[in-house]
């Protein structure tokens, strides 16, 4: 099967891609294209389906890069393919043709940005607590590092967890909260003293306050989509022992 994947006009010309799971040669509960090496998939058969990745976005496999990601606000300067160990962060930031920065999520926020006037291109995982502790801010003040202009920045955000499936705790609506009371709008009541947490419309909303000239949501969720995405949270659900990652990678 061929390989999905979604893209945005208003990443302009950037190769660009927010993968799904079909296609791929992972097989089970992996089944399709499973891109993350830290799952118990096959070690090789990951590696066949991130060459897959590479081949579609046109650069060499050792140049579709990935970091150890920490559900930080770590951003990583990329001149050059990794040697050795990579670095541990959430985002990349890069102005180097034909280097693919590419970002692993199963509920999590995938999301690019461009500049196609200064040439800067970004990739950055952002869950909650990376989006929380201000990882989407970093990665743009990493951007304008390299000479872009946030006026001139457009973000998109890929398939992610949806409110409908995101139940969370009292207490975690109370970190939100004590950050800033405002945030209370993000969330909604479910069963009990549980709360419906909206990921992409935080996501959004970090993004739109940041000035940028465009932030927008692909508006499709991992949970509900098992055909097309991995989902850690329904994985958990389902009781399954682990779950695959999709891919999202932009290059110049």
């Amino acid at each position: 099967m061929t390989i999905e994947f979604l893209t945005d006009d208003t990443l302009g010309p950037f190769r660009h891609g927010f993968f799904t799971r079909r296609g791929g040669a992972s097989s089970g509960i992996f089944a399709g294209l499973n891109c993350g090496l830290g799952s118990h998939d096959q070690r090789d058969v990951v590696r066949a389906n991130r060459r897959l990745v590479a081949a579609a976005l046109g650069v060499p496999d050792d140049h579709l890069l990935g970091v150890r990601q920490i559900h930080s606000a770590e951003v990583a300067q990329v001149h050059a393919p990794f040697v050795g160990e990579r670095p541990r962060c959430d985002a990349m930031v890069t102005d180097i043709p034909g280097l693919a920065l590419g970002i692993l999520t199963a509920d999590c926020q995938p999301v690019l940005f461009a500049d196609q006037n200064a040439g800067v291109v970004a990739a950055a995982h952002a869950g909650w607590k990376g989006a929380l502790a201000g990882i989407l801010e970093a990665t743009i003040a990493a951007m304008e590092e390299r000479g872009a202009r946030r006026q001139n920045i457009h973000a998109v955000i890929g398939p992610a967890i949806s409110q409908s499936a995101y139940e969370v705790g009292p207490e975690f609506r109370d970190r939100f909260c004590h950050e800033d009371q405002g945030f209370a709008r993000f969330f909604t009541p479910a069963s009990g003293d549980r709360w419906r947490f909206d990921l992409t419309g935080f996501g959004l909303f970090r993004l739109q306050n940041a000035g940028l000239a465009g932030a927008r949501a692909l508006g499709l969720c991992t949970y509900g989509d098992a055909a097309r995405f991995y989902s850690y949270r329904r994985a958990t659900h389902l009781g399954q022992p682990d779950y695959g990652r999709l891919i999202s990678a932009i290059v110049i």
